[in-house]
């Protein structure tokens, strides 16, 4: 009997492996697939598929855990910050000036990691931090259930929630094969630590394999399987297909015009939307954009309340608010608890493939609309010298540089520069087709069709591998 666990974090993972082929192509290489789930049980019920489902309990860090963990991702970032805007942007912003205990302990924290940053120190930190789980009641049940299910290996659909550690020191426990995927293209280049130590990693593309192997000196070349993402398998399924027909009738939009989509990102990185999309609402009412229909995607990690003014002053613009359903209250990461329906993936590839120009402020959507030959801009108008959050630091991360050198997007860095660039866009859609999908294929692994087969594939060998079982 070969098993395979698939631990669902977050409603993310829930849209990549649950609603993608991955799990069909799991159940065709495994004997049995476990879903071991951080989501409620009734995420899981409208789908067809034969795996078991555990509802894991969530997990809650007590203090000792919390500081361990903030020592070991803030060393990583003090370690990695040199040379890297993205790195040294995070380790600056997470600083506190609180007068609270975690204030205060945040303070120490970076005093103690301004010497102590090597990565024989960030490994002192996680085993302080995996300590604590021991005798944790939650770490207990863990190794319960997974003594139950008799698993092969745990693919963790995301590496970095610090709610998954237990979990995977329980694995380790029960001498239990981890691997995780890396679960967004930023992940590696600006983000911190991850969660854990596991046995494999699956990324997006060669790519991503050499900032893994950059960022992580322990981990070695036969550990990491480059896979591509399930993310954009959706555009390649044809049940998420509809029309060009369908889609104009089912956003009410005219026939006649060019579709420009703008996507949100979430309130914390992405404070500028509401006026971008003002700007390019105004243009149109002016006619300084040529006529459009206008429609705006929020982003599923919140609310779309942020966004009701807007909505009010200009009727005419159309809105997708992603059909996403908060399944659970009080998590330490509620946005976690967001979880897709089977429309939304339909209405999102609608989107990708239907629209004739995409504008967002430097997030993966780009790639959504260049897998459908798309052009794509950024307005990026803050910056240290104005009065607008300053999203001009972006710029500098690696993972964008990566773009900006490519030259697959426009950049407009003020109003004049986003309406002409509209315009430009809409009248020639193909001038970086070329760049595009140089890109597209920089990014990710093709063909698309294939992803799930490759995901199954890959932990299926690895499920047999014996060089790195767990330690």
């Amino acid at each position: 009997m070969r098993k395979l666990g698939v631990v669902i974090t977050d409603g993310v993972g829930f849209r990549n492996f649950i609603l993608s082929d991955f799990l069909n192509e799991s159940e065709k290489k495994f004997d049995e697939v476990v879903i071991l789930s951080c989501l409620p049980k009734e995420a899981y019920l409208e789908y067809n598929h034969s795996a078991k489902v555990v509802e894991l309990d969530v997990f809650e860090e007590r203090f000792a855990t919390w500081f361990f963990r903030k020592l070991k991702e803030s060393a990583h970032l003090r370690l990695h910050r040199a040379d890297n805007f993205g790195i040294d942007d995070n380790y600056r912003i997470n600083q506190s000036k609180a007068n609270n205990p975690r204030g205060f302990a945040t303070r120490l924290i970076y005093h103690l990691v301004s010497v102590c940053h090597s990565e024989k120190w960030i490994r002192r930190f996680d085993a302080f931090q995996q300590a604590t789980f021991k005798n944790h009641k939650l770490t207990r049940q863990y190794r319960r259930i997974l003594r139950d299910e008799k698993l092969n290996i745990i693919f963790f659909t995301h590496q970095r929630p610090p709610f998954i550690a237990p979990l995977v020191y329980a694995a380790r426990k029960q001498h239990i094969k981890t691997a995780t995927f890396i679960f967004s293209w930023d992940n590696l280049a600006s983000k911190g630590r991850m969660a854990a130590d596991f046995d494999y990693f699956l990324v997006w593309s060669e790519l991503m394999k050499r900032d893994l192997l950059q960022f992580y000196s322990t981990v070695k070349n036969g550990q990491i399987a480059v896979v591509g993402t399930p993310q954009f398998e959706p555009y390649v399924l044809s049940r998420y297909e509809i029309t060009k027909n369908e889609f104009l009738q089912k956003f009410k939009l005219q026939i006649s015009l060019k579709t420009l989509c703008y996507s949100c990102g979430d309130s914390s990185t992405s404070k500028n939307d509401e006026l971008y999309i003002s700007i390019i609402a105004k243009a149109v009412l002016e006619n300084r954009i040529n006529n459009i229909n206008f429609i705006v995607r929020t982003s599923p990690a919140e609310s779309p309340e942020r966004f009701f003014a807007i909505a009010a002053e200009f009727p005419f613009i159309k809105w997708n608010y992603p059909k996403w359903v908060l399944l659970r209250q009080n998590h330490q990461e509620a946005w976690s608890q967001r979880v897709p329906q089977t429309d939304d993936v339909i209405e999102l590839r609608a989107l990708a493939q239907h629209s004739d120009l995409n504008v967002n402020m430097l997030s993966t959507m780009t790639l959504d609309f260049m897998i459908f030959d798309k052009p794509v801009i950024f307005p990026v108008f803050g910056n240290i010298n104005n009065a607008l959050y300053n999203d001009g630091r972006f710029l500098e991360f690696k993972h964008i540089k990566h773009v900006l050198a490519s030259d697959a997007a426009t950049v407009a860095l003020n109003e004049t520069e986003l309406i002409d660039a509209i315009n430009h866009m809409l009248e020639n859609p193909c001038e970086k087709l070329t760049q595009q999908r140089q890109l597209v294929a920089l990014e990710m692994v093709e063909p698309l069709a294939e992803v799930s087969t490759r995901f199954a594939d890959v932990l299926f060998k690895f499920s047999l591998d014996r060089k790195f079982s767990s330690k």
